[in-house]
C-alpha cells in the first residue's frame, strides 16, 4: 500500500497494529496505536468546536513527548495544516511565526507556553495542552469541520532556523511529507519489532520524518527522552531502551567519540604511539566499537546521523569500529532526504547515492574541481515558503529542480560528496575554492576544541575557537594549588596551545586552507535553534570583500 496523504497514515497504521505500543515516555506512559487513534479524534474535536475547519493553520509549540505525534496526526488527518515550532527559537520569534503563520489553535507544552505574549495567545481561538490535551484557554466556540486531505494539499508549514533571525515558512504537502516513507524503506526497512529511541526535536523535519511518520507507517515503537540526550541522561536510556533505530546530528557522536574513545587514546604517550600505527589503530577502534555498541545496548541496527557536517575522525573511527551508522543528507525544503545509504554501503566522507526516486544533478560546476550546486527533483520538494513568492522563485530552477545551495561532487559510480555551504565558501588569493566546513571539522576534531568557525579577515583565515571546557579544567587542575605564581604561565600556554592547533589544522588541509591564526571566543558561540552557528554574527564584524555572509536557513 502507498500511503499518499496523513490521513491515510493514521487509519492504515490504526487499524494494522491497535493494540502495539506506537510511542512512549522512558519510564513514562506508554500509547498503543489505538490509544493514539482515540486521542487524535479527541484532539480533532476540540478544533473543531472551537470553529476550526480545513486549511485552518494550527500551531505545535512543545517538547517531545506521545502528545507531540498525536498533535501533529489529528491537525493534519482533519485536513488542516500544522505549524510545528522549534523550541528554541526567541518569545518574539515565536510570537512572529503565530502571526504570520495564521495560526487560529496552538497546541503547547506547560514551560513553552510562557515564552508567548498576551497579545498572541489572546487572537487564537483556542489553546490546548499538549501534556494532557487539556483546554488552556477558549475564545471562540462555534461549529467547525474535518476534511479528508488530498496528496497535494498543504499539510505542514515549517519556519526554519535562519541564520539571519528571518525565519521563512516551507510548505510542505501531504504528499510530500509521505514520500519520506518510501525513500527511508527503500535506503533501511523497519518493522513492528524495531525500537526507535527519539533524542531530536520532533519539530525538525529529519526527525519528525524518519523518526516519527516513518516508523507509525511500519507499527514500529518510539522513545522518547524528557530531557536534553547528555550523557548523563542518554546513557541510562540506552541501558533500558536497547534501541534499534536511532537518529542523531553530528554533536552527539562527536562527543562520545570524544570522550569516551579519543580521551583515552591521549591520556598517554603509550596511547598516542600506539594509535599512529595504522593496523593497531584499526583494531583498537574495533575493541571500542564493540563496548561502545553495548553503551548503545546491544540491539543497534541503524544510526542515523545528518543536520550537519560530521567530524571526519569520528567518521573514520565509526567506519573502522564497525558502528552501523549511516549519514544522509536532505534540508526542511526537501522533508528531507535528498541521499543516503545503508550502514553496510556507507563510504567515508560521502552521503551515498541519491535515494529511489530522487534526482541529483550538479549546476555550475568548476572545470577543475568538479564540484558545483547540488540540485534536486524530489517527490518532497516544498511548494515554496510561506506568503514568500520572491524567495521561492530564487531556489527553484527554470525547470523545476530545487536549489539547495550546497556545494558537491560525485564519484565515478554517483556518490555524492558534500563540500559546503556555496555562500559560505571564500575565494582564495589566486581563485581557489575553500570550504570553511572541512577546516572547521578538522579543527572540531582537536581534543581542545569544542565548536568553531573560520573568517577571512584582510585575505587571511582566521579561526575563531571556542574551547572544551571540560578539557582545559582538567588541564587546569593542575595548576590550581600554585596559581598565584603560576597565572602568567597558564596564558603561555594557552598561546602555545593556540600555535599547537595551528599547526595541526594546516597539516591536515591543502596549501590554500591553512590559517594563519586562532582567536579564542569565551563565549560559546550564538546558534540557531537547530544548533547551526550564525556565521553572519562573525563574518560581519569586519567589512572586508572577500567575506561571505549567510542569508539563507538550513
Amino acid at each position: 500500500m502507498i500511503i499518499k496523504t496523513l490521513c491515510q497514515l493514521v487509519r492504515h497504521s490504526v487499524e494494522s497494529f491497535p493494540d502495539r505500543v506506537a510511542c512512549a515516555m522512558f519510564q513514562g506512559e506508554e500509547l498503543t496505536y489505538g490509544e493514539v487513534g482515540r486521542r487524535i479524534g479527541r484532539v480533532q474535536e476540540l478544533l473543531t468546536g472551537a470553529g476550526l475547519g480545513p486549511g485552518d493553520k494550527v500551531a505545535l509549540l512543545s517538547s517531545n513527548m506521545p502528545n507531540w505525534s498525536v498533535c501533529y496526526l489529528a491537525v493534519t488527518a482533519a485536513g488542516m495544516v500544522v505549524v510545528p515550532i522549534l523550541p528554541d527559537f526567541s518569545g518574539e520569534e515565536l510570537d512572529m511565526i503565530v502571526g504570520h503563520s495564521e495560526a487560529k489553535a496552538l497546541l503547547v507544552s506547560d514551560k513553552l507556553f510562557s515564552k508567548l505574549s498576551k497579545k498572541t495567545i489572546d487572537r487564537l481561538h483556542i489553546v490546548i495542552r499538549t501534556k494532557n490535551l487539556g483546554v488552556i484557554a477558549r475564545h471562540v466556540e462555534a461549529e467547525g469541520s474535518v476534511a479528508e486531505p488530498g496528496p497535494d494539499d498543504l499539510a505542514v508549514i515549517i519556519y526554519t532556523s535562519g541564520t539571519t533571525s528571518k525565519p521563512k515558512g516551507v510548505m510542505l504537502t501531504h504528499w510530500n511529507v509521505c514520500a519520506q516513507i518510501g525513500l527511508s524503506s527503500s535506503i533501511f526497512p523497519v518493522g513492528p519489532d524495531d525500537v526507535f529511541l527519539s533524542v531530536l526535536p520532533l519539530s525538525h523535519t529529519y526527525e519528525c520524518s524518519i523518526g516519527m511518520i516513518y516508523p507509525f507507517s511500519m507499527g514500529a515503537r518510539v522513545v522518547y527522552l524528557d530531557r536534553p540526550p547528555t550523557a548523563s541522561a542518554l546513557m541510562p536510556a540506552l541501558r533500558v531502551i536497547r534501541p534499534t533505530v536511532m537518529l542523531i546530528v553530528p554533536l552527539i557522536i562527536e562527543k562520545i567519540y570524544r570522550h569516551q574513545v579519543l580521551a583515552k587514546f591521549n591520556s598517554s604517550a603509550f596511547w598516542r604511539t600506539l594509535i599512529r600505527v595504522g593496523f593497531m589503530r584499526r583494531y583498537l577502534h574495533r575493541v571500542a566499537g564493540r563496548r561502545l555498541m553495548q553503551v548503545f545496548g546491544g540491539r543497534l541496527r541503524f544510526l542515523g546521523i545528518g543536520g550537519a557536517k560530521l567530524d571526519g575522525a569520528t567518521e573514520q573511527f565509526m567506519l573502522e569500529a564497525r558502528i552501523p551508522y549511516a549519514i544522509g543528507y536532505g534540508l526542511t525544503e526537501t522533508a528531507p532526504l535528498l541521499a543516503g545509504a545503508a550502514p553496510s554501503q556507507v563510504r567515508l566522507g560521502s552521503t551515498g547515492p541519491a535515494a529511489p526516486g530522487v534526482e541529483i544533478r550538479l549546476e555550475n560546476i568548476n572545470a577543475q574541481t568538479g564540484q558545483g550546486e547540488i540540485v534536486a527533483r524530489t517527490p518532497s520538494a516544498m511548494l515554496g515558503y510561506f506568503k514568500n513568492p520572491e524567495a521561492t522563485r530564487e531556489v527553484f530552477t527554470p525547470d523545476g529542480w530545487f536549489r539547495t545551495g550546497d556545494l558537491g561532487c560525485f564519484s565515478p559510480d554517483g556518490w555524492l560528496y558534500i563540500k559546503g555551504r556555496l555562500k559560505n565558501m571564500i575565494v582564495g588569493p589566486s581563485g581557489e575554492n575553500i570550504y570553511p566546513e572541512e577546516i572547521e571539522s578538522v579543527l572540531n576534531s582537536h581534543v581542545y576544541i569544542a565548536d568553531s568557525i573560520v573568517t577571512e579577515q584582510e585575505g587571511r583565515l582566521v579561526a575563531l575557537v571556542h574551547f572544551n571546557t571540560e578539557e582545559l579544567e582538567a588541564k587546569f587542575d593542575e595548576w590550581r594549588g600554585e596559581w598565584e605564581t603560576k597565572k602568567e604561565e597558564w596564558e603561555n600556554w594557552k598561546d602555545h596551545l593556540k600555535k599547537e592547533i595551528m599547526d595541526y589544522v594546516n597539516a591536515k588541509v591543502n596549501r590554500f586552507s591553512r590559517i594563519s591564526e586562532v582567536v579564542e571566543e569565551k563565549e560559546e558561540f550564538v546558534k540557531t535553534p537547530t544548533q547551526k552557528i550564525r556565521r553572519f554574527l562573525y563574518n560581519k564584524r569586519g567589512n572586508h570583500a572577500g567575506q561571505r555572509r549567510i542569508d539563507r536557513a538550513e
